[in-house]
């Protein structure tokens, strides 16, 4: 089961919306074929493990393992099921069920209505985190939410900005986290930026120093004030701003005129929802950050603290004191809190 897992994160930042898996079929104790989930359209890690067996006679006394309930609907591709039962594989090992109301336990019964046995919950934690985005999307109905930004020592995100303060970002952290933060955004499908952070920091909010696709990005602007050459309406990359008063449209730009009274969050997770967006970083502000926290919308927090004080500024967001959390080794120090409630 943890090859399964580990050959599943191969397809990390390509599947999405589907979740990544990995299967191994076994003969007498030994390998003899084994594959993953590679793209979103492509074939399944069931069908491209049993296409890896030189022997197709030994399938009826193997047992497959894999991370992830085995599909029993038709989508892109045939239901893996329906190939497991063809094939008379003898049994199958699965890492945990899959949430998705399409599947839902409907691929083990047609398992075991075959004379298959199955096995459940081998390394179920382990399998869940993996694929966290896809279980809280189907869980929760929402993208699974990471939050990131940086802090100095004494907890500012920002210096106060006046208008003699030059346009661009007051880095905290260090090179070397900077391109961490680029890997995150190509594992992403959305990124989200408040109106003062795209007005101050001009971001780009893309993945120039990874590679891989860059997350659709995600603006809120009520009022229309972020200037019109700002590097998010480029139209390199397809946005999306949530605002009171749209104006003209652009290449990969699109306007989505909501009421700022209402709540807006839940509206905005809502749109991602509907849309199969499975995973959203918000990077800034601190406002925006801190209100996804007060609502408790939020899966985890990524901070990296600096070692320099500002003295004062735009205070950092505080998370909940009861979030668990663990600390990696980087040149700058970086926290990262996890909310999760079902892992």
């Amino acid at each position: 089961m943890q090859r399964c897992i580990d050959l599943a994160r191969n397809g990390k930042g390509r599947v999405a919306p589907n979740p990544m898996v990995g299967s191994v079929i076994v003969y007498n104790d030994k390998i003899i074929g084994e594959g993953y989930h590679r793209y979103f359209g492509g074939a399944h890690a069931e069908v491209n493990a049993i296409n890896s067996v030189k022997d197709k006679a030994l399938l009826s006394e193997s047992t497959l393992f894999v991370n992830l309930e085995p599909c029993a609907h038709m989508g892109k591709t045939p239901p893996c099921s329906d190939l497991i039962v063809e094939k008379k594989l003898k049994k199958v090992v699965i890492g945990t069920s899959d949430p998705n109301s399409v599947v839902a336990g409907k691929g083990i019964q047609k398992l075991i209505n075959a004379g298959i046995e199955v096995v459940e919950g081998i390394l179920k934690e382990e399998c869940l985190e993996l694929n966290k985005r896809f279980f809280t999307f189907h869980l929760y109905k929402r993208p699974f939410i990471v939050l990131k930004w940086a802090q100095s020592k004494d907890g500012f995100i920002d210096f106060n900005r006046t208008p003699d303060t030059p346009i661009g970002p007051n880095w905290i952290s260090n090179p070397v986290s900077r391109m961490l933060v680029h890997k995150w955004r190509s594992v992403e499908q959305a990124i989200m930026a408040g109106t003062n952070t795209i007005i101050y920091d001009n971001p780009s909010l893309d993945t120039r120093l990874w590679t891989g696709n860059s997350p659709l990005r995600l603006v809120l602007d009520r009022q229309g004030r972020i200037p019109s050459d700002s590097k998010v309406f480029d139209g390199r990359v397809k946005t999306i701003v949530f605002t009171e008063k749209p104006f003209e449209n652009k290449k990969n730009l699109e306007f989505i005129t909501v009421d700022f009274k209402t709540s807006i969050i839940p509206l905005v997770l809502n749109y991602l929802y509907e849309n199969q967006i499975q995973s959203l970083l918000i990077e800034g502000g601190g406002k925006l950050i801190q209100s996804f926290i007060d609502n408790n919308f939020w899966d985890e927090a990524r901070v990296f603290k600096g070692h320099s004080d500002f003295g004062s500024g735009i205070k950092a967001p505080l998370i909940n004191a009861s979030s668990k959390s663990f600390k990696p080794i980087l040149n700058d120090t970086l926290i990262i809190y996890s909310n999760n409630t079902f892992f």
